[in-house]
């Protein structure tokens, strides 16, 4: 936290901003860390709060609207190379999804402190097709809110943030010690899920065109279509294929019971 504060204090705002815009495109970089020195540096008169906030949000707002516009054109494309660092791609679609499906459009209010829903929120908005405007509006306010309380720790716990710092420095190679084990218990957890999810990235698949064969033959009496697309949510009016039928796929529970079990079932999603 010291080595940060010090950087802070002697490239200001921009860096700051880069940190924060980083962060809101994807990249693995420590957003919040960075506005809770930034907060230590205004309390200590190294920056100023008037400057340093806007610049922040802007640049916040801006990576978001960049991923938004990203998912609105691409698709869910962009979400699955998202999620490529997930263990379980597919599960983290849907774990996002799961998120705008109970909280609606209140979830980019709070997406920036959920992780794995911070960076997916933004385009899974623009998939959704969710109207920029309206996108906008709520995003600045999650925005400002992530902005404020992180900014808000710094300023106020200064004092506290420099003791941390004092006793880090002091602690050494014990804290290196900590930090390599940390990191090795981290990675021993993501090879224990890539080994626990790895039989779902096995998924039986049909070709569109044998599909259309089998709706044409003598087959077609026991075959049902069912769409799971989440993005009915918000887009209730989207077209299916003919025949077929809408199930929300966050609420298998309940769907699953009207599904028969005497015939074929083919799911399609986005």
């Amino acid at each position: 936290m010291t080595d940060l504060l010090a950087l802070i204090s002697r490239h200001g705002y921009i860096l700051v901003a880069a940190v924060v815009f980083a962060e809101s495109i994807g990249l693995p970089v420590p957003a919040a860390l960075a506005l809770v020195a930034a907060g230590a540096a205004v309390a200590a008169h190294v920056l100023r709060a008037p400057v340093l906030l806007p610049l922040a949000l802007a640049a916040m707002v801006l990576g978001d609207c960049l991923l938004f516009l990203a998912g609105k054109y691409s698709g869910w494309a962009l979400l699955g190379f998202l999620c490529k660092v997930s263990a379980n791609p597919e599960t983290c679609i849907l774990r996002s999804a799961e998120s705008f499906y109970k909280r609606g459009r209140m979830t980019l209010v709070i997406a920036k402190f959920i992780p794995g829903v911070n960076t997916m929120g933004p385009p899974l908005a623009g998939s959704m097709k969710m109207p920029f405007r309206q996108f906008l509006r709520f995003d600045t306010a999650g925005a400002a809110l992530y902005v404020l309380a992180y900014f808000g720790l710094g300023y106020l716990g200064r004092n506290f943030l420099k003791a941390i710092g004092q006793t880090f420095q002091s602690a050494g190679h014990t804290v290196e010690e900590v930090l390599l084990i940390a990191v090795a218990g981290y990675i021993a957890y993501r090879i224990w899920l890539l080994r626990k999810n790895r039989i779902y990235r096995v998924v039986p698949r049909i070709q569109v065109q044998e599909l259309v064969q089998k709706l044409a033959s003598e087959e077609a009496g026991r075959i049902l279509v069912v769409d799971v697309r989440s993005h009915g949510y918000y887009n209730a009016e989207a077209a299916r294929i003919k025949g077929s039928i809408r199930i929300e796929p966050n609420n298998l529970e309940e769907e699953l019971k009207r599904l028969p079990r005497d015939k074929d079932v083919y799911l399609y999603c986005t």
